[in-house]
């Protein structure tokens, strides 16, 4: 397991360096070899248990790496379509994640769970919608329905760190992976509807590669 992090972290540094030397079959090599890690891992982490919930949340989470993956390669694209292929792979991902976290914590308790931690999430959702909203255009409802699923799964997983459902380490990197996560899809938005320079690539790869590993290493010990 050891190795294919360090095989991912190590694919992630090489990605953000073709992206600064604009070095297109690098990109695709490093990016897929980074992605294909991380859902190496995940597989490699999650073993069968007896507890159902548990067992339930591995699946999901295991699902959901593989369509981050997806995800990742659909990006590869530089047109719109490619970017909506990505973002629907991503969206996937993330209800997948929402499932894995609803085995844990009811969506009833989600809010509750959370607390006043939620507010953090959803402010910062509304805020980026609306800095957003006037360059969206056609993408206006795809994007709301990720920014809708990416709160939410932050939401849920701060609701699950908050209770006993899963063992620490584990429920504290399926946090951590879940803020990364978050912070990885600013750099996205950055740099599809802001400003489309390297500096997105150099803190949002890491931050997203970061995130799916730590979301692979919640499964280890289960």
């Amino acid at each position: 397991m050891m190795i294919l992090t360090a095989i991912c972290i190590a694919a992630c540094a090489v990605l953000v360096a073709a992206e600064y030397m604009k070095h297109r079959t690098l990109r695709v090599a490093s990016k897929l070899l980074a992605s294909a890690a991380f859902v190496g891992l995940g597989l490699m982490a999650f073993r069968i248990g007896h507890d159902p919930a548990r067992v339930h949340y591995g699946q999901l989470i295991f699902i959901g790496l593989v369509l981050g993956a997806i995800g990742d390669a659909a990006l590869l694209g530089r047109s719109s379509g490619a970017f909506l292929a990505g973002l629907g792979a991503f969206l996937l991902g993330h209800l997948a994640y929402i499932a894995a976290f609803a085995y844990l914590v009811p969506p009833t308790g989600w809010l509750s769970g959370a607390g006043a931690y939620a507010t953090v999430p959803v402010v910062a959702g509304l805020g980026v919608l609306a800095l957003l909203w006037p360059k969206l255009g056609s993408m206006r409802v795809p994007v709301i329905a990720y920014v809708l699923a990416i709160v939410t799964m932050v939401v849920a997983a701060i609701a699950a760190w908050r209770t006993d459902a899963l063992p620490d380490p584990q429920r504290t990197r399926m946090l951590i992976g879940a803020l990364l996560f978050f912070v990885s899809d600013l750099a996205v938005a950055r740099d599809k509807f802001v400003a489309a320079t390297f500096w997105n690539k150099a803190w949002g790869l890491p931050a997203y590669y970061a995130a799916q590993l730590f979301i692979a290493w919640s499964l280890a010990g289960l």
